[in-house]
């Protein structure tokens, strides 16, 4: 039998966080999911480094614009520099409609660009799209798996 897909949602809303989470069970999702709150924290996990030395690298990111620390522009700029990540697939779910943000993630190696509705079955759909596609039909790279 095949592993599941291990999630990164990099996110500091609680709010969104807590959506996610629920439609991720509505929707029957049983991958692992890792919630990281900041940018620092994020580029530490896929680093390695400190509390998280024995993590092991995600097969997806769903990664937010606007967070703490450093922004998701920053952190995907680092996962795409990394060696050991850059092939890891990295969906921005940001609730900016910037045309500079999308150019811009598009740029740094985004895989996606979603746009985080406001309201609960928004978020619904999103979270299905994601399932059915993302870990339904893409075959996702394999990571390293300490």
């Amino acid at each position: 039998m095949s592993r599941l897909a291990t999630i990164l949602l990099v996110e500091d809303s609680d709010h969104d966080i807590e959506i996610i989470k629920i439609n991720f069970k509505k929707h029957k999702i049983k991958n692992p999911l890792i919630v990281i709150k900041d940018g620092e924290s994020a580029i530490n996990y896929i680093n390695g480094e400190g509390q998280y030395s024995d993590r092991e690298l995600p097969d997806l990111i769903l990664l937010d614009i606007n967070l703490p620390r450093y922004n998701g522009k920053e952190v995907l700029a680092r996962v795409k520099a990394n060696d050991l990540s850059k092939k890891i697939p990295v969906v921005m779910l940001t609730t900016s409609a910037m045309e500079k943000d999308i150019q811009e993630s598009y740029d740094l190696g985004a895989a996606g660009y979603i746009r985080k509705p406001v309201d609960f079955e928004g978020i619904q759909k999103v979270v299905s799209t994601i399932n059915d596609y993302w870990l339904g039909i893409v075959v996702l790279p394999i990571t390293e798996k300490n």
